[in-house]
């Protein structure tokens, strides 16, 4: 569903993402892990049109995607939670994920399934976003994600800040989204969540693949994470 082959991406002249490839198959999920600073939210960025990539490939279903713009991206099947949310605050919940629909894509993803799936966000649709709390933005940020009924769903960091109670909830949707037919690109600092998730995981060490593979040993997973 989704190929990265040898992608380079560059912040001015320093290089933040070196020579990285991957594959998400389709209805799958891949785990990439990394330190702070390793690379994982700037592949996400490049993957969804975010940032320029110096070199390199990215395709979807096949199709080369990597000079399309963002808007076209999304168009085509591809949405990123971003770290951070970014949600329309003074919009409720509900007007928010009306917003997704802009894509024209059509699929699987109505207000009613991913009310379904996500239940926590059904509960507070008539609900100003800036009124929520951390848990309660993220999911609705994947929510809105889902109105665009993409093929592939990037997810940064999503456990990034929230109790450990609520980090049990949101991963607790992704195998029901999976359901759907989504694939899921999921980043984490977390290897413990990571791990939980996927079998297949990518682990980055300074913009660069350290280690690749399924059912992993956590200690090669532990040296690769850390550079040891």
């Amino acid at each position: 569903m989704l190929e990265v082959n040898d992608v380079d991406v560059y912040y001015g002249q320093l290089p933040a993402v070196r020579e990285l490839s991957l594959r998400l198959d389709a209805g799958g999920i891949l785990a990439v892990i990394g330190s702070n600073g390793a690379g994982k939210s700037t592949l996400l960025k490049a993957i969804a049109g975010q940032v320029p990539i110096r070199s390199g490939q990215v395709l979807l279903d096949g199709r080369d995607v990597t000079r399309l713009p963002a808007y076209q991206r999304t168009r085509l099947g591809i949405a990123l939670v971003p770290e951070g949310r970014r949600l329309f605050k003074t919009l409720t919940v509900e007007e928010n994920l009306l917003t997704a629909r802009a894509s024209k894509r059509r699929g699987p993803w109505t207000l009613e399934s991913v009310y379904e799936v996500l239940p926590l966000v059904a509960e507070r649709r008539n609900r100003r976003a800036g009124d929520l709390s951390g848990g309660e933005q993220q999911a609705t940020s994947i929510a809105r994600a889902l109105m665009t009924n993409p093929e592939v769903l990037l997810l940064d960091e999503v456990s990034l800040g929230l109790a450990p109670a609520i980090i049990a909830q949101i991963y607790s949707f992704l195998p029901r989204i999976r359901e759907h037919g989504t694939s899921i690109l999921l980043v984490e600092q977390d290897v413990q969540q990571a791990t939980k998730a996927s079998q297949d995981v990518h682990c980055l060490l300074q913009g660069r693949t350290s280690l690749a593979g399924r059912d992993l040993d956590l200690a090669d997973i532990t040296r690769a994470y850390f550079g040891g």
